[in-house]
């Protein structure tokens, strides 16, 4: 369905819509995140693993100790903390990570890598890379990955300009 320009009402100002040329990239961004996901989910799913709780063991892997409050997870994750309370859980059940609690605050909760999670990690990365390489790097090619480096370097920059007030 295309979204053919309305109109504007006196209490909202005129859109501004995009080119079909825009609108084309737009949608094709989306189907291609969307399919790299599905990609790199079913390829860790050989593991047990989808991307989130992927992404969970690396972040935990990369910090002194293996551990981090779930507050910052939550953010280095990019999910609510309810969602990640539950994928924890989870994961927990598996043996990959434990909750402790923090010594210095009582009511903190850390998100710690068990050995089990350490090796689940060491045994998926290597193919995970290479899904990695093989369904983005390598299918973009090295002037294209710089070009979406300084691009999402801008939209990281824009979003985070209007997080709290999007306009």
């Amino acid at each position: 369905m295309s979204i053919a320009p309305r109109p504007a009402s006196a209490a909202s100002p005129a859109a501004r819509w995009l080119t079909p040329d825009q609108q084309r990239v737009w949608r094709t961004y989306l189907l291609g995140v969307a399919r790299l996901d599905e990609y790199l989910d079913a390829d860790l799913r050989k593991h047990g693993l989808d991307l989130g709780e992927y992404e969970i063991l690396v972040c935990l892997e990369e910090v002194e100790g293996r551990q981090l409050r779930m507050s910052e997870l939550a953010d280095r994750v990019h999910q609510s903390r309810s969602r990640l309370t539950h994928t924890i859980a989870r994961m927990e059940r598996a043996g990959l990570v434990e909750r402790l609690t923090c010594p210095t605050d009582r009511r903190g909760v850390w998100a710690h890598l068990t050995e089990a999670g350490y090796e689940l990690l060491s045994a998926a990365a290597p193919g995970h890379v290479a899904a990695v390489r093989h369904a983005f790097l390598e299918a973009v090619g090295e002037e294209d990955f710089a070009a979406i480096g300084r691009a999402f370097t801008a939209v990281l920059q824009a979003t985070e300009e209007n997080r709290q007030d999007p306009a």
